[in-house]
């Protein structure tokens, strides 16, 4: 890791990591700039993502493809109804002198691909969000650490929703940024059938490396902001709140439930970031607008006027923007 005479320095170092990274990333994943830049700006947060989408929209690829041009420990869990919380930690087994010794499971990596996390039952996602939330693991009253920096890109399906674990919220609550993926433009699915249908496979480059990663995410936290900047992001949280003070009409119509203080956190360290990664050493209100729908969408809970009326939660997250 190279070492930065001051922040500034850092920062632009940072700034053009991120438009090297997105290159390398787009020699395999054709369009989802937006997705890309969330993912990437999690990373660089210190966060977790869900996203969420159709089968075939490449989720899978995208994660491994970012793990591949990060020089990080990755592994990826398929979730089934049948996984047990000790096939993501580990467990204890008794080896040939009869000692117990501890087999770690595949969260001990620096990035953790969850597969349909919503496809496993409550008992297994507890303990993978535990993980999330601790970065640690306690097994038979032993407490081990997990590996620095530490990541879980989860995924889930929308659909086929019969026989499956929805996330209750408070767990949900956990992941930084609920990213939605949409299908891909004509010329993008063209570009994407011309390069995956040849004979020609791209190989990544590693761009960047653990220490990095770890030095990224404390410059990250040190990006000055100015008070009028996170009272917009305070505020903007208090408005989806309803039967609150500070909570607006939208809410009061239409939600059950509003987002709670980590979302306010997350609205300005994500704005931290985001600055940084468009070549600004300060976030302003744009900032918080460009990371707030995927921070807000999975902490408010629509009513049942707003679903009899076909009132989307991205569509409250924009008139309340």
């Amino acid at each position: 890791m190279k070492q930065f005479s001051s922040d500034k320095e850092a920062a632009d170092a940072l700034h053009q990591a991120y438009h090297t990274l997105t290159s390398e990333i787009s020699k395999v994943i054709i369009g989802q700039e937006d997705v890309v830049r969330l993912v990437l700006t999690a990373v660089f947060c210190q966060g977790h993502c869900l996203l969420v989408g159709v089968p075939g929209l490449a989720k899978t690829l995208l994660i491994q493809t970012i793990a591949s041009s990060l020089d990080m420990s990755f592994n990826r869990v398929q979730f089934t109804p049948d996984l047990m919380p000790s096939d993501i930690v580990g467990a204890e087994t008794l080896d040939k002198d009869r000692n117990f010794n501890f087999v770690t499971g595949p969260i001990f990596a620096n990035i953790i691909l969850a597969d349909e996390i919503n496809r496993t039952p409550p008992k297994t996602q507890a303990a993978l969000l535990e993980a999330m939330q601790e970065h640690a693991v306690t097994v038979a009253g032993h407490r081990y650490t997990l590996p620095k920096p530490f990541f879980v890109l989860a995924t889930q399906n929308p659909i086929e929703q019969e026989g499956t674990y929805p996330l209750p919220e408070a767990q949900l609550d956990r992941f930084m940024f609920n990213i939605m993926l949409g299908y891909p433009s004509y010329e993008s699915e063209l570009q994407i059938v011309k390069n995956t249908t040849g004979a020609l496979q791209q190989s990544l480059n590693k761009i960047l490396h653990a220490d990095d990663i770890l030095a990224f995410q404390q410059l990250v936290r040190r990006v000055p902001v100015v008070d009028n900047v996170v009272e917009y992001a305070v505020k903007l949280v208090h408005k989806t709140r309803p039967d609150q003070p500070h909570g607006s009409t939208l809410a009061n119509q239409y939600l059950e439930w509003g987002a709670g203080p980590r979302a306010s956190q997350h609205l300005i360290i994500g704005a931290k970031c985001n600055a940084i990664l468009n070549g600004k050493y300060s976030p302003d209100i744009e900032d918080v607008q460009a990371v707030a729908l995927p921070i807000l969408r999975h902490r408010i809970v629509r009513n049942f006027k707003a679903e009899a009326e076909g009132i989307t939660v991205e569509k409250i997250i924009q008139d309340l923007l």
